[in-house]
């Protein structure tokens, strides 16, 4: 993971309206940018988001895909490549030490040493992986899991891109996680932030998988921050998945996509028993309210 061997990055401008500049920086975000460039002008706003060429351009536009699908009015200008900057040194600035919610704070490895006292660090390398912390579906997440967590209980991360809910739910007392991500790059991604962090051995396991294909036990807690088509498509089989009690937490979701999510858990016997909104996303956290049948 050493930007310093790249001789060249992959980039991306996003054009949207006036007024759209914080989302475009969440689009970039989300879609894995190691950094930003942004022009205003009276008719647009510009954002030339920087990708690793580790991965060839066709993956990082089919991440701004998904990204983008809730926002219509913004398209995708220009791309292209641009040779290294110094960028070194100069993007290490652009991951400060991030308190998030009541206990928790996000630091890159370079910050050790720096935790603010009375905070539970977690340790994550700003990698290609979704879930630095600093967007601000992640921080939603991270906060109802601090609300939630079942100490020595189960959970299963599912699309744990850099591994941060795993981490910091093995760190407030959960036993076990499954992380589970369709993508089987960012295992190796998830792997060298348990080791930040000192994870034991086997205290999360990491697979491959899609959703909840193939997951067949119980868990206490069950957690995904992905967007709101995916997690539609898991949600009937959420109930079967958790254990008595069991709670599960889901971010990635737009403020405006809160009502028709809500209908959908309605249908499936889920219940909401705490959401939480910053800026234009929300998140939930649910519980099962009548049997399921196992699906």
């Amino acid at each position: 993971m050493n930007t310093t061997a790249e001789s060249f990055w992959w980039y991306v401008t996003l054009e949207g309206r006036p007024g759209s500049e914080e989302i475009l920086a969440s689009l970039a975000d989300m879609s894995g940018s190691i950094g930003s460039e942004e022009t205003a002008g009276d008719a647009a706003v510009l954002l030339r988001a920087y990708f690793r060429s580790s991965q060839d351009l066709g993956f990082w536009l089919e991440r701004l895909g998904w990204a983008l699908s809730p926002w219509p009015e913004i398209k995708i200008a220009d791309m292209g490549k641009i040779e290294n900057k110094q960028w070194h040194t100069d993007w290490k600035e652009a991951f400060p030490p991030l308190p998030v919610g009541e206990r928790i704070v996000v630091l890159a490895p370079w910050h050790k040493g720096s935790e603010p006292e009375g905070r539970m660090p977690l340790y994550i390398y700003p990698g290609s992986a979704f879930g630095t912390g600093y967007h601000e579906s992640t921080q939603i997440v991270l906060t109802l899991l601090e609300r939630s967590v079942v100490p020595g209980g189960e959970a299963a991360d599912i699309g744990a891109g850099s591994g941060i809910l795993s981490i910091a739910a093995v760190k407030l007392g959960a036993r076990h996680v499954r992380a589970r991500d369709l993508d089987p790059a960012v295992l190796s991604e998830i792997s060298h932030n348990l080791g930040l962090n000192d994870i034991q051995s086997g205290t999360v396991d990491l697979e491959e998988g899609n959703l909840l294909d193939g997951m067949d036990d119980t868990v206490d807690l069950l957690m995904a921050n992905i967007i709101i088509e995916p997690l539609l498509q898991m949600l009937p089989r959420v109930p079967s998945r958790l254990k008595k009690g069991g709670r599960a937490l889901f971010s990635g979701l737009l403020s405006k996509e809160r009502e028709r999510f809500c209908a959908a858990l309605e249908q499936t016997g889920l219940r909401v028993v705490d959401e939480l909104s910053l800026g234009d996303w929300w998140g939930v956290a649910v519980e099962a309210y009548a049997a399921p049948s196992r699906g």
